[in-house]
């Protein structure tokens, strides 16, 4: 491994643990040099005051998306968020109990599909009906539609898998509200299509021909791998968006030394199952190791005692 100062550092080991969600992810959408306004990532989101009275695009409707949605909305801003795929929305808590909780404590006596269904139906009754705000959920069976409501009237459409099946299965985590989707409901935060392009004075959105003004825009869309411009392992361990080739649960084991941690997209459960798998892994080598060391000095000794 090559230091920044040039210095380089040789090691039997090396554990990748950057994770999935090393740097920002940043959109490059037709026109977007030539836009006016602000353009800024979430993370470089700080409040909603230095947006009030302005007319502002939200780019992305996951939790971040949601949530700088509903601060805009309360500092006086006009916010739209551009709702693209279907999105599980779930109350954050249940009955004063945290949803997940819930959902983790479920998940040691029923199925996950049994859990999702319940969860899913606990979420309408909280929420109601988020399809006809533009959030489509996915199409999960009559419970599906119990708790929080039918979500795609309000736009959000639902996967078809229920939220946590679709999180252990690619990562994608449910969106809990904290009170955005009222804000949705009263159309003081407006769901709209995909960007199409973006022009000098706003955006052309899929779900309409003329061009929308915008004062600016938030990027609402999450982070994603930076080892691929640091780690030079020839493509034998990583993809080129920098996540493992071998999948869950074996991904975190590559070749000659080289190991993984945190990119299962399983949050902490998954990076702490990776970084076990590889702490028992270096120490049966560092013991077999330590063993082979010890082994000539054995054979000497027995060679001495039987003279």
């Amino acid at each position: 491994m090559r230091r920044a100062g040039g210095e380089v550092l040789m090691t039997r080991w090396l554990v990748v643990a950057t994770g999935e969600n090393a740097e920002p992810h940043v959109p490059d959408f037709p026109g977007m040099q030539q836009f006016a306004g602000r353009v800024l990532h979430t993370c470089e989101y700080k409040c909603g005051e230095e947006f009030a009275g302005e007319k502002v695009l939200v780019v992305g409707c996951g939790n971040s998306g949601m949530e700088v949605s509903l601060d805009l909305c309360r500092h006086g801003a006009k916010p739209s968020m551009v709702v693209r795929n279907t999105v599980h929305v779930l109350p954050k808590e249940m009955l004063g109990v945290s949803t997940f909780g819930i959902a983790m404590a479920l998940l040691k006596w029923l199925p996950v599909q049994l859990v999702d269904r319940f969860i899913l139906a606990a979420a309408r009754l909280t929420l109601g009906n988020t399809s006809r705000l533009g959030l489509r959920r996915p199409k999960t069976g009559p419970l599906a539609r119990l708790p929080l409501g039918n979500t795609s009237r309000l736009g959000l459409r639902r996967p078809k898998t229920g939220p946590i099946e679709l999180k252990n299965l690619t990562g994608r985590t449910p969106v809990l509200d904290v009170g955005t989707l009222d804000h949705i409901k009263s159309g003081k935060i407006k769901v709209v299509g995909a960007v199409k392009e973006v022009t000098r004075v706003g955006a052309r959105l899929a779900d309409g021909k003329e061009e929308q003004q915008f004062d600016a825009i938030i990027l609402a869309t999450g982070y994603r791998s930076n080892v691929p411009s640091w780690l030079k392992d020839g493509g034998d361990v990583f993809t080129r968006e920098g996540t493992p080739k071998t999948p869950f649960p074996d991904g975190w084991k590559g070749r000659n030394g080289l190991y993984t941690v945190g990119f299962s997209q399983r949050g902490l459960l998954g990076a702490s199952s990776d970084a076990l798998c590889v702490a028992r892994d270096i120490h049966c080598q560092w013991r077999e190791r330590e063993r082979e060391r010890d082994k000539p000095t054995s054979d000497v000794h027995q060679a001495d005692s039987s003279v």
